[in-house]
């Protein structure tokens, strides 16, 4: 389909200026609208109003720009009907071939801390939905651009085919288009229906839909029976898993990207240089350290067996002796902040490792989504932190500075690691881990005898609990390992029963009424 007439109206103007230039030179006429008119016009590039062309000025303070049949009808007529045609001549309507249109900021809007419904309602584009609707339902003759990320790869189209552009490029950008708008209308739902009876805001929405684009298709899901697909969440930050680069490796499975994803947000948990290692979805392996090299080695030294084919997450850059480190072990996926080209060199040695980078940013989706059969269950994301200042100390004896820290260290530690969970540390450094066992004590004992395993003593370690403890007995079991110091939730109603027998076996108890179930 030659393009002669195209229709631009687009609220994020990058790149317009250009594109419109390149139309002009290719002597494609231009109707525009309003402000992007305005800018044309300013830049020398010649454009016919939308309001000159229709005959009918805009009005509404803008909210009537391009509902007319003039526009609609040069967009929708169909090229393989005669009827059509002779519909358009006599109303002296011309056809419309391309349409670059991009919607009012919506999201943009409602994310400003200020922010109010009027200013929401405003930035509901109607004009602007129809338009691309209308192009992409009719792609057979119109091309429809919604992304100003297409406009190079289309301008390079136009040029070689001499003002035309492929069936196969106009398919394309039409699904391309009705996800877009797809999501836009998305958005307004999710931020309406979320609003009460008094226009307040509520933590969910009536009605949750949501949209995501897909990133890779994956050789197969959990299983090799299973098939697979990986999407990425289109609000989501550039600190997410989800938006990585991979400089390096094989492609990424369904698992891997799973037990990468629980290991960096368990990295990004840590202030000072950390390494956690991962293995199916538990870590096995997590220390802080003054370095990056050292923190790695205390990491792996808590369970050299499991972190075998492990994912291994760093919250700093991977230095050179790091990489020489990490390259003495069998390692499925590497990811970190940053990597610095002389450790890039060293693993590219083993070119089937999957390094992957991304940037250390701590914001998080705005809902934890776990799928059930028929059903989606929905929370806010877990964000807490224990620090200091949440800590009550319910025992007679006290916490030293160092067991303090470690604790701290601790609870972080726990919190990613499958309930019901059990961590023993010790000077920054995991040393027995007990991970998703149905028992609490159970879950404790596995801890011990995987710190034996490892050649560590319990002796004098901190232990760390994601749930109260209900009976005595847990509490006596990590004991009897060696726990000198306890940090759990409290809340259980036999809590003075817990608080006794760590005073019995004088020990010090640390309660921080926040919860970390992870199932």
């Amino acid at each position: 389909m030659t393009i002669k007439q195209a229709l631009i109206s687009v609220s994020d103007k990058t790149g317009i200026i250009e594109l419109a230039q390149k139309l002009t030179y290719c002597g494609i006429k231009i109707i525009s609208t309003g402000g992007t008119a305005k800018l044309l016009n300013e830049a020398g590039i010649s454009v016919h109003e939308a309001s000159d062309y229709t005959g009918f000025p805009e009005m509404l303070d803008g909210r009537i720009k391009t509902l007319h049949p003039k526009i609609h009808a040069g967009i929708l007529a169909r090229n393989d009907l005669s009827d059509h045609q002779q519909a358009l001549d006599q109303a002296s309507i011309l056809n419309i071939e391309l349409v670059i249109v991009n919607l009012y900021p919506f999201r943009q809007t409602i994310a400003k801390q200020n922010s109010t419904l009027i200013d929401a309602i405003e930035n509901i584009d109607i004009g602007g939905p129809t338009m691309i609707r209308a192009a992409a339902k009719n792609y057979q003759k119109v091309t429809v651009i919604t992304d100003p990320l297409d406009y190079s790869s289309f301008c390079t189209e136009l040029e070689v085919n001499n003002k035309s552009i492929s069936l196969t490029t106009r398919f394309k950008l039409a699904q391309k288009a009705f996800a877009h708008t797809a999501s836009y209308d998305s958005a307004i739902s999710n931020y309406l229906t979320a609003l009460d009876e008094n226009f307040l805001h509520k933590d969910f929405p009536e009605s949750l839909n949501l949209n995501f684009n897909i990133v890779q298709n994956l050789r197969y899901g959990e299983n090799p029976h299973q098939k697979a697909a990986f999407y990425r969440d289109s609000t989501i930050t550039s600190g997410s898993l989800a938006n990585y680069q991979q400089l390096q490796g094989k492609e990424l499975s369904y698992n891997n990207i799973a037990d990468t994803d629980a290991a960096w947000e368990c990295v990004k948990a840590f202030d000072k240089p950390a390494c956690v290692i991962v293995k199916h979805a538990n870590p096995c392996g997590i220390a802080i350290s003054e370095s990056i090299l050292n923190a790695y080695h205390l990491a792996f030294a808590t369970d050299p067996v499991s972190a075998f084919g492990g994912i291994i997450a760093f919250n700093q850059v991977i230095d050179k002796d790091t990489a020489e480190a990490i390259l003495k072990q069998f390692v499925e996926v590497i990811i970190a902040p940053e990597i610095s080209s002389e450790a890039q060199q060293l693993l590219s040695q083993k070119n089937n490792i999957r390094v992957l980078v991304v940037p250390l940013q701590m914001k998080n989706s705005i809902y934890d989504l776990k799928r059930v059969n028929g059903g989606l269950l929905v929370q806010t994301p877990d964000t807490s932190n224990i620090t200091a200042s949440d800590l009550a100390i319910v025992t007679k004896v006290k916490p030293t500075p160092q067991q303090l820290d470690d604790l701290l260290f601790a609870s972080r530690a726990a919190k990613f690691v499958k309930s019901n969970a059990i961590v023993f540390c010790r000077n920054g450094q995991t040393i027995g881990i007990g991970a998703g066992q149905m028992s609490r004590i159970d879950s404790a004992r596995i801890a011990s005898i995987k710190a034996r395993q490892a050649g560590y003593t319990l002796t004098d370690s901190v232990v760390a609990s994601d749930a109260f403890f209900p009976f005595r007995d847990g509490l006596d079991v990590v004991v009897q390992a060696g726990a000198t110091a306890i940090i759990q939730p409290g809340g259980s109603i036999r809590d003075d029963e817990v608080i006794a027998a760590a005073d019995e076996q004088g020990i010090s108890m640390i309660f921080t009424s926040i919860r970390h179930f992870r199932h």
